[in-house]
């Protein structure tokens, strides 16, 4: 048996049933010859491991913040009332503590390798389950990657895109060209920026992420500056939620009020209404989907199992860290929000958080910033899986070449891989256009061109 056995007690009773098969060796022992190859043979350069807070604390914050902080905070309080918002974080948060206290749990339960919640699975339950949860939660990693560089792409192309519809565009650094083949490009360019951080391994990886960490913690402390610190305004409302629609006319402008208790009062209850972006009437269940998106995100610093100095001590402490941290900024977001914005300004702008800012553009750098953090966290935490799958031979000589990692321990095969799927998954926007008889819900690109 070996160290690749999928089952936990093979795993425990290696060391043990190799040491009785061993047969003793014969004959005097032979000290080998001085210059000899043997002697001259160097071992392999071990990668460089990383601690709790590199490797699960700032990857699993980045993966969780994404763009909830910036743009879902206003959403969740403006319909739902701050009295319902804290009470969907109390129930998401206790839906994903059972989920942190399971990982937990099996993570401290015996030796860790590469491969996060597939390792732990396959050894704990078998490898009938671990291999098709494994296969699962690697292609769900690829579409996560894909869909946080669209998303990326999306945010860039509406700051800083020229209008496809033709018409001038608004402001002077509007100058990206637009459309499906633009975005693909810009889509592209993102994912090769991610390849080659993950290629070079998890230790550049782990100062990228603690970079943009920085900038993350830089916008958000802004952001809670700017409540105290702006003075109240009027705010014009974005274009697309005074549209012609039927019924009454929406309001152009809505106020940032600062901390007044009657603001606090007007948030406190539910108000559902429908949602400016797509004329849908809002409902409880719709709105803690949305919120609940932001909440996940926790398994991103198991995914980096194998890059860990002690994975059984980081993966639990750090996972526990970073949700307590989200839930504290979430709910105290929450709460500033209700206490300083109208109840029209949270329901009809989700991007107030720039509006209100000390420096506007440090809430786009924001946003920017945990999204990119967040596609490279799903491309090289997919890698991972797919190597751990390759290492323990479920899906027989399919996924061979997945074995291969470079002298510092890095799986490079898996992850080029895993950026092909990704780069992929772009293209199923033009495959939707050529095939308009197949609906593709899950694609964000513009159809034309």
């Amino acid at each position: 048996m070996t160290e690749r056995t999928p089952l936990l007690h093979y795993r425990l009773s290696t060391s043990v049933n190799e040491s009785e098969s061993r047969p003793p060796p014969v004959g005097p022992a032979v000290e080998p010859h001085p210059g000899s190859p043997r002697e001259r043979t160097t071992p392999q350069r071990q990668p460089k491991k990383l601690p709790t807070f590199f490797g699960v604390v700032i990857p699993t914050l980045l993966s969780m913040f994404s763009v909830v902080v910036f743009l879902r905070i206003g959403f969740v309080v403006g319909q739902c009332g701050l009295y319902q918002a804290i009470a969907m974080f109390l129930v998401a948060y206790f839906i994903i503590s059972m989920t942190v206290l399971s990982v937990c749990a099996i993570s401290t339960n015996g030796a860790l390798d590469a491969g996060g919640a597939y390792y732990m699975i396959s050894r704990a339950l078998g490898p009938e389950f671990g291999g098709s949860i494994g296969i699962m939660f690697f292609l769900a990693n690829v579409c996560g990657s894909a869909l946080f560089v669209l998303g990326l792409v999306e945010a860039v192309v509406a700051t800083f895109g020229v209008p496809e519809d033709g018409t001038v565009a608004n402001m002077s650094y509007q100058v990206l060209p637009s459309g499906y083949w633009w975005s693909l490009l810009y889509a592209t360019t993102i994912a090769l920026l991610c390849l080659l951080v993950c290629l070079v391994g998890a230790h550049i990886y782990a100062k990228t992420t603690f970079i943009i960490f920085l900038v993350v913690m830089f916008v958000l402390v802004t952001i809670f500056i700017s409540f105290f610190a702006v003075r109240p305004r009027t705010i014009n409302l974005p274009s697309s939620a005074t549209g012609n629609r039927s019924g009454p006319m929406f309001p152009t402008t809505a106020n940032f009020t600062g901390f007044k208790l009657d603001t606090l009062q007007g948030n406190l209850f539910a108000d559902y209404t429908v949602d400016y972006t797509t004329g849908t009437m809002m409902t409880f269940a719709t709105v803690f989907a949305v919120m609940f998106n932001g909440c996940t995100g926790i398994m991103a610093g198991s995914n980096m199992s194998g890059d860990l100095k002690n994975p059984s001590y980081s993966i639990p402490r750090g996972t526990i860290t970073a949700v307590i941290f989200t839930f504290i900024i979430y709910n105290l977001l929450s709460v500033l929000v209700a206490c300083s914005c109208d109840r029209v300004l949270l329901q009809r702008d989700y991007s107030f958080l720039r509006d209100i800012n000390v420096w506007q553009p440090f809430v786009t750098i924001g946003v920017y910033s945990s999204t990119l953090s967040a596609a490279m966290s799903n491309l090289i935490g997919a890698s991972r899986i797919l190597y751990a799958l390759a290492r323990d031979d479920l899906f027989g000589k399919v996924l061979s070449p997945a074995k291969k990692t470079s002298h510092s321990g890095n799986p490079w095969v898996s992850v080029l891989i895993s950026w092909f799927l990704v780069q992929s998954y772009f293209m199923l926007g033009k495959f939707q256009t050529l095939f308009p008889e197949l609906n593709y819900p899950w694609v964000t690109f513009s159809q034309s061109g």
